[in-house]
């Protein structure tokens, strides 16, 4: 049992700037931020993105720079998202060895080395004319097994371009294992897997559909991303699912809302913990700073350190490059 008041006072410990540093039990650094971009096929300039402000779809030159920056900067890694000019019912320009994100990883690789860790998103919505993250049956639904086939697929095409981590997000029953299965057997067995364990049906997604240009044409993705409303021990099922068919590494998205999932996580698995903050948490600050109602920049700082303090290891956010330079 500690002292009581009068003499136990826990004030002293926060009394100046140096105390309370000194005692700060979470930390930021900038090689745990990811940096998510976006790359589009055949734009001339970056593109911006209305409901996110400060984020832009790059050209492939732009693309370079900012890569170049982030590892100038010091952030982790870069994940990048694919646009391409033409979309069909199969994604085909997913795994196009000349499709815009193949063609991208290579260009990001060729700038940055091994001074950033280069990965992409493997999954379809980008790719499909429909807007949907998996091949679909004659009446509307994602087929799921067909939707495996192509990512696997996806995942070799990713890794011949030199990705150095390829990070399923479509929620499909077993894509980890197929992925895994598929890049060992072409070559890639070094290639590291970030599983999006728990991905939410969510609707902080919105802004990031208009970046990626990928809101469903009809329906949504309920059947196979995971209810908010459902339990811990559903989403502690899938992160068990994810690593027994080898997830190196898990993810919860969104971050902010699913504080306790998060820590749930890091809790019970020993792989590295990832949480994306997504596009709707960063356009909420960003909209609420432009009106003058909060402090942008202790707010950004605030709900990073919010993310690590519930377990996070690792986190995407679109703020990473202008954040690991503040620290």
């Amino acid at each position: 049992m500690s002292a009581q008041f009068p003499v136990a006072r826990p004030r002293r410990l926060r009394r100046t700037p140096a105390l309370r540093r000194m005692v700060a039990g979470t930390r930021l650094h900038p090689a745990e931020l990811i940096l998510p971009a976006f790359v589009k096929e055949g734009i001339s300039e970056p593109q911006p993105v209305a409901s996110m402000p400060g984020v832009v779809q790059h050209t492939r030159e732009s693309l370079r720079k900012a890569a170049r920056e982030a590892a100038e900067a010091g952030v982790g890694g870069i994940i990048l998202f694919g646009i391409p000019a033409v979309k069909d019912a199969r994604g085909s320009a997913a795994d196009d060895p000349d499709g815009i994100l193949q063609v991208a990883l290579r260009d990001v690789v060729d700038e940055v080395g091994d001074s950033l860790v280069v990965m992409a998103d493997t999954c379809l919505d980008e790719f499909t004319d429909n807007g949907h993250c998996g091949i679909l049956t004659a009446s509307g639904d994602v087929d799921n097994d067909a939707t495996l086939e192509r990512y696997a697929s996806i995942a070799v095409a990713q890794a011949d371009a030199g990705s150095q981590m390829v990070a399923p997000s479509g929620m499909m029953d077993g894509q980890v294992g197929v992925i895994r299965a598929a890049l060992d057997a072409s070559g890639h067995a070094d290639v590291p897997i970030l599983a999006y364990s728990a991905k939410y049906a969510s609707a902080f997604y919105g802004p990031f559909r208009d970046a990626a240009e990928c809101a469903p044409q009809f329906g949504d993705r309920s059947t196979h991303q995971q209810d908010p409303a459902g339990s811990q021990d559903e989403a502690l099922r899938e992160v068990r699912l994810d690593l027994a068919e080898g997830a190196d590494a898990v993810m919860v998205k969104p971050a902010l809302a699913y504080l306790d999932v998060i820590t749930r996580f890091r809790d019970e698995v020993d792989v590295p913990v990832v949480a994306y903050q997504v596009s709707g948490e960063y356009a909420m600050i960003e909209a609420a700073a432009a009106n003058g109602w909060i402090d942008r920049e202790r707010m950004i700082h605030e709900s990073l350190i919010a993310i690590k303090r519930a377990g996070a290891d690792l986190t995407l956010t679109y703020w990473a490059t202008e954040v690991a330079r503040a620290l």
